[in-house]
């Protein structure tokens, strides 16, 4: 079956995960996570609208557009119901899924998720969105990432790669210029948000330098709050054995109940 948007197949169980990327990234940022989640789970890692293989697909760009583009592929594959997890443009993207399809989503993880704050660092998310070699995309990774976290080589070479197509670079800086407009990132309001009844579990790094942790205050009761202590940006590829553990975690949680009470941690 040929499908509009790429994507990326493994293992095989009852449950399927689908794993959306950050902006800039593909979905190849996602392979130590799919290898913590293996075996008996089938994960789906895409490449969003205007990225890596997906980069001519029609429309590509606002986040919610993408959020239409999974679930229609979804549906067409015959595929009912998922777990969700989504990192930064991809954390807006998965929560727009789960708000236009509550019934579709089985549980949403969301790794410093866009859209839940006005507060973004546009300068270096432009920066990032131009950076053609692989001195400056590690360069910007390392800006994006926690102290203690260099970039991953393996990661540097498979952006580098995926930026030498013809119109990669052309398009993540159209897509970074309508996303950092005014210095600020569209926001989804916390009361949509509070509709969401689905386990939700928001993971943040305390140092992040991109999306600051704070946007994760406020938050309906219900969801589950992880910080990740001195972690940046870069979750799936700073932490990969926690982002698997969170996203296993989360999948095991009940959604909202009259009683439930969800802890911050």
């Amino acid at each position: 079956m040929v499908s509009s948007l790429y994507v990326a197949e493994r293992g095989a169980g009852p449950k399927t995960v689908v794993l959306l990327h950050g902006f800039g990234g593909c979905h190849d940022i996602w392979r130590e996570v799919t290898a913590t989640l293996a075996p008996g789970i089938r994960t789906l890692a895409y490449d969003l609208p205007g990225h890596g293989l997906s980069l001519d697909f029609p429309g590509s760009g606002p986040a919610r557009a993408a959020a239409r583009a999974v679930l229609a592929d979804l549906a067409a594959r015959g595929i009912a119901r998922v777990h969700v997890a989504g990192h930064s443009m991809g954390g807006a993207v998965a929560t727009l899924m789960a708000l236009a399809e509550p019934e579709t989503i089985a549980s949403l993880t969301l790794l410093a998720p866009g859209g839940f704050g006005p507060e973004i660092n546009g300068p270096l998310l432009r920066r990032y969105a131009a950076a053609a070699d692989r001195r400056e995309i590690r360069t910007c990774l390392a800006a994006m990432s926690g102290p203690q976290s260099p970039p991953p080589e393996r990661i540097v070479g498979v952006l580098a790669e995926v930026r030498r197509r013809p119109g990669q670079l052309r398009k993540l800086i159209e897509i970074a210029t309508v996303m950092t407009r005014d210095e600020r990132q569209g926001v989804i309001p916390r009361e949509q948000l509070d509709t969401l009844d689905m386990p939700v579990m928001v993971v943040w790094g305390t140092d992040d330098p991109v999306l600051p942790y704070t946007q994760a205050d406020g938050l309906p009761a219900h969801f589950h709050i992880h910080h990740v202590i001195d972690a940046g940006h870069m979750l799936v590829e700073e932490e990969p054995g926690v982002v698997a553990q969170a996203v296993r975690r989360n999948m095991d949680r009940r959604g909202r109940r009259p009683t439930f009470d969800a802890a911050a941690s």
